[in-house]
């Protein structure tokens, strides 16, 4: 179970705990009898214990911070102790030696307040209105960051800087010799004074980045010269960049000017490797400068709480593209009808947002395949190796806990059993990355599937690939990590991060395409065929799984519309408790394919088919099911993703035109209405001036 796992973490968290409370007692006690030896191991192992913990567990810390029993309180109470502890222990002058130590430390805690101040006020000059990747902001005088430990890090920046202080000040304790306090607070008001005006130096005009103002007016300039007219707008949390992910491949082939457009400041990271400009705008107001770009379109591959704030922009059009498709109400939602258009794979999609009259229209959906399903190899017959390679591909759980999303709890360990049970099976298991995240009993079924998997390998053997096969890959590795990636200094903040990924040299998406073509084949020759897989990591990706199967097994999701593109069997597990016909009515993906039970009794006979086509009965079925869920193979998916976006670029394009010609319009009769307004206060002033000389001609009269 996962709460076993952490149970030996608990405990060494709370007897660490246990352990300062247990310091802290005994220097106090300590300090009031006084006892030297205790006094002197008790504070010094007091505040090791902090340093360490600060740097290794800091989130156990921020529990106590939780009760107002902080870094800064703690090592305020271990040096007032240390003080009362010097004061008890005769030899040592209060008045002489001991108040000027107290000066001296109170000053220690002034400048670290102040060294503090200044670094919240560099935070914010270096927190720009924007974030971009991809694109070179040199022009804003982006500069590398200060030291993490004086720009961020408080706690660290206290307890390392009062080492010196401590030290000197318990060995004053040991020798009762005064000097030893002051040269150790010493040495630590020079730390923290050093500190404070080297990290001011950020706040000087050559270390300081530009203003918002000038940001955003770069921005709109940088705009204006890449004249991007299609992005794709993402918000999400943590883990659901995989969303956007899905997509850079298309983005990045499109005929038009793509861009990325997020939201959340630490998503700009965990975008995968793309040479596609990105950038995002945490603030509604710095977002709407897209308003007066050449942007004409968003594509959204998801529904997010800020995606409403976009669709204010009248200038833009909204297309939603979704991250999969499969059978699920998920894949329907009624928030689509907010987009200018729906994009679908193929007309099964169609059918489904129709049957579901969620307000979609459909006039407003577009059939543009899935693009991004090229890498996945054609069905080319029966294995034709020693071993039939099965992948076992289960989706989650969910958040609706419905028995029927995943099978990893009903069905996973029969049908895995099943599997390692013919000797002619190599298994891959590669299960949903959130996998027990909502329900612990998914996360438990799931951990007990690795172990059978790895049981089973203890009872194959065979020739295994040598050690230049894994030295192959390692080095593979290490060249597409350096790709994907880019090295930052633990110091580095956001800027300093835009500073190096500004616009990228070369055409680097080949580059990573090549290296991760080579890291694949050498991923795949570094284990023997007959080892069954674990594959939990990000490589290799799903679609590298789909070219070595010959046969998947999974439920209901988008697996298994990616999957059909390939054209070879498949067989999803019923764990929704309908019947197999129901079952196949409610979910149109499964119609050509094998329904397996949560006893998995039908794997025997489903491998028996994979084995021997000629007992394969759903082999046309997939071909036109195929058609049905991804649309024709020609065009090809790619062409008609292009056409739909010159399409709603045109329409972009039109809606401006009439809004600039009802615009032009409206300003002449605006001024028309002005003048005959002017002109008739003229005629009312002559007729005025006319009454008034009458008057005065009467009264002269």
């Amino acid at each position: 179970m996962p709460s076993a796992g952490l149970a030996p973490r608990r405990i060494v968290q709370l007897s660490a705990l246990l352990a300062m409370f247990a310091l802290f007692t005994a220097q106090i006690v300590s300090a009031l009898l006084p006892y030297v030896p205790v006094f002197i191991a008790a504070s010094a192992a007091g505040l090791a214990l902090d340093v360490y913990l600060q740097y290794r567990d800091p989130g156990l810390l921020a529990l106590l911070g939780k009760v107002r029993f902080d870094v800064t309180v703690r090592q305020l109470l271990r040096d007032m102790l240390v003080l009362v502890g010097l004061l008890r222990i005769d030899g040592i002058d209060p008045e002489r030696e001991q108040a000027p130590l107290l000066v001296a430390l109170c000053l220690f805690y002034g400048l670290h307040f102040a060294c503090q101040a200044v670094a919240v006020l560099v935070r914010r000059t270096r927190t720009l209105p924007i974030v971009t990747r991809n694109i070179d902001a040199s022009a804003l005088r982006l500069t590398t960051a200060p030291p993490r430990i004086l720009a961020r890090r408080q706690g660290h920046r206290l307890l390392t800087f009062s080492v010196p202080a401590t030290i000197g000040l318990l060995v004053t304790a040991a020798t009762e010799d005064g000097l030893w306090g002051a040269v150790g607070v010493g040495v630590s008001l020079l730390l923290i004074a050093g500190g404070t005006v080297h990290l001011g130096t950020w706040l000087l005009p050559r270390k300081r980045a530009e203003s918002e103002q000038k940001v955003m007016e770069w921005l709109d300039k940088w705009l204006a010269e890449y004249r991007p007219t299609v992005a794709m707008y993402f918000s999400g949390g943590t883990t659901s960049a995989y969303q956007a992910n899905m997509w850079l491949s298309t983005l990045s082939q499109i005929d038009a000017k793509p861009l990325i457009v997020l939201r959340e400041r630490f998503m700009v990271q965990k975008i995968d490797a793309t040479d596609v400009p990105i950038i995002c705008f945490p603030k509604v107001s710095t977002m709407f400068s897209l308003e007066n770009s050449t942007l004409k379109m968003m594509l959204h591959p998801a529904n997010a709480a800020k995606t409403s704030q976009v669709l204010r922009i009248p200038t833009i059009k909204h297309a939603f593209t979704n991250h999969g498709e499969s059978d699920k109400l998920s894949s329907c939602n009624p928030y689509a009808k907010a987009y200018d258009e729906v994009w679908v794979a193929g007309p099964a999609a169609r059918e489904r947002y129709l049957l579901a009259e969620v307000g979609v229209e459909n006039k407003d959906i577009v059939e543009v395949g899935r693009p991004q399903l090229a890498p996945i190899r054609p069905y080319s017959g029966a294995p034709t190796g020693t071993y039939t390679t099965v992948l076992y591909a289960p989706t989650w759980e969910g958040w609706d806990g419905n028995p029927g999303n995943t099978s990893v709890v009903l069905a996973g360990e029969n049908i895995v059993r099943r599997l390692l049970a013919d000797d002619g099976v190599r298994l891959l298991y590669k299960p949903h990355p959130m996998t027990g995240s909502v329900d612990p009993r998914a996360g438990a079924a799931n951990e007990r599937i690795k172990a059978m998997i790895r049981e089973a390998n203890t009872k194959r053997s065979g020739a295994r690939p040598g050690p230049e096969a894994a030295a192959d890959l390692a080095r593979l590795t290490a060249e597409l990590d350096k790709l994907t990636s880019t090295a930052f200094r633990a110091s580095a903040d956001e800027m300093e991060r835009m500073l190096l990924q500004g616009a990228p040299h070369g055409d680097r998406e080949a580059e990573i395409a090549r290296a991760t073509a080579a890291w694949e084949s050498a991923y795949w020759a570094s284990f023997p065929e007959w080892e069954h897989q674990i594959i939990t990591d990000a490589r290799p990706a799903i679609f590298t799984c789909f070219n070595q199967a010959d046969l998947l097994i999974s439920d209901v999701s988008s697996v298994v519309s990616d999957w059909l593109s390939s054209e070879k069997p498949y067989a999803v597990a019923n764990t929704s408790g309908m019947s197999e016909a129901a079952f196949r009515a409610g979910f149109p993906t499964v119609s050509a394919g094998v329904v397996l039970t949560p006893a998995a009794d039908g794997v025997p006979a489903l491998l028996e088919s994979v084995r021997f086509p000629e007992k394969d009965l759903f082999t046309a079925a997939r071909a036109e099911l195929k058609v049905h869920l991804l649309g024709p193979s020609d065009p090809p998916s790619l062409a008609r993703f292009n056409s739909a976006i010159d399409a709603l670029c045109t329409k972009a394009d039109e809606r401006r035109v009439r809004m600039e010609s009802r615009l032009a319009a409206e300003i002449p009769s605006q001024r028309s209405a002005a003048e005959e307004t002017a002109q008739e206060s003229d005629q009312g002033l002559e007729a005025v001036e006319t009454e008034d000389n009458g008057a005065e001609d009467s009264v002269t009269a």
